[in-house]
């Protein structure tokens, strides 16, 4: 058992992927130093499975929301539905994920642009960080965020950070938090790690995105959440800050930032 102390802060542990095998790779990750798990709603349509997870784990959060691949077939959500499902139940933390996907246009983007809307709506009057998916959306996703941020301001993150050193930019001028995946361990991310190297130390989090996006030494295997602490080490050695310091900081960073989650106690041997 490692000292180190990490929180996956993006993963799908509903997903059929890990079917039957859930417990097994949750206490694997344990192993590693992953102390806390924020499972990832996509759909409403599934959401109650998320939340069963979350449920089952005292360790596990979960969050509310639609992914922007889903804008369409999940049809117009309102920022009360949100809410409501949010409201008054401990183990949601989150809401999302939710934005902009135009690499793939799985979504209309008029409809991926109404559900990132009404998220942000629902993140401001819940105070839930909205958690944001962007891909070759740097524009629109900028533009959506300002536009809501001048209704009132709510937290957030860009979660599996991939962006440009605008999109970072204007993310932490905003108050946002970036979160970091295994893609900053691939071979053709150079300019990826360029970007997050110049990035403030508190204003990241680390995460799997398991089952996808496996970091190296685990590249085309199931992403899991233990992979996380792969993941961590890379990002300490690039920000030039030890494991341990790297652990805490963006530990604390996940509690500051989804502040319903409750911290575990320090055990007793740790003082």
């Amino acid at each position: 058992m490692t000292d180190i102390m990490l929180v996956d802060s993006h993963c799908h542990l509903d997903f059929a992927d890990f079917d039957g095998e859930l417990n097994t790779i949750l206490d694997a990750a344990r192993a590693q130093g992953v102390r806390a798990f924020q499972t990832i709603s996509t759909r409403l349509s599934t959401y109650q499975r998320v939340r069963a997870v979350a449920a089952a784990h005292d360790d596990v959060w979960c969050s509310v929301g639609i992914h922007p691949h889903e804008a369409g077939p999940e049809g117009p959500v309102a920022a009360e539905t949100l809410i409501g499902l949010a409201a008054d139940d401990p183990k949601v933390i989150g809401i999302g994920e939710t934005g902009l996907d135009y690499y793939y246009g799985k979504s209309p983007r008029e409809d991926q642009i109404r559900t990132f809307e009404a998220h942000c709506a629902a993140s401001r009057a819940t105070g839930l960080p909205v958690i944001i998916h962007t891909r070759d959306a740097d524009d629109d996703t900028i533009a959506v965020l300002e536009r809501q941020m001048g209704q009132g301001v709510f937290p957030g993150l860009i979660h599996c950070f991939t962006g440009t050193d605008r999109l970072a930019d204007a993310a932490l001028a905003m108050g946002l938090s970036i979160s970091i995946s295994g893609i900053i361990t691939f071979r053709n991310a150079e300019e990826l790690r360029q970007t997050v190297k110049r990035l403030p130390l508190d204003k990241l989090l680390v995460e799997t995105d398991a089952p996808y996006l496996a970091p190296v030494p685990k590249r085309g295997k199931r992403n899991e959440p233990a992979f996380v602490a792969h993941t961590a080490a890379f990002l300490a050695d690039l920000k030039g800050v030890s494991a341990g310091d790297l652990a805490m900081a963006t530990t604390d960073n996940f509690y500051r930032l989804f502040s319903k989650a409750v911290r575990p106690a320090l055990s007793a041997a740790a003082g």
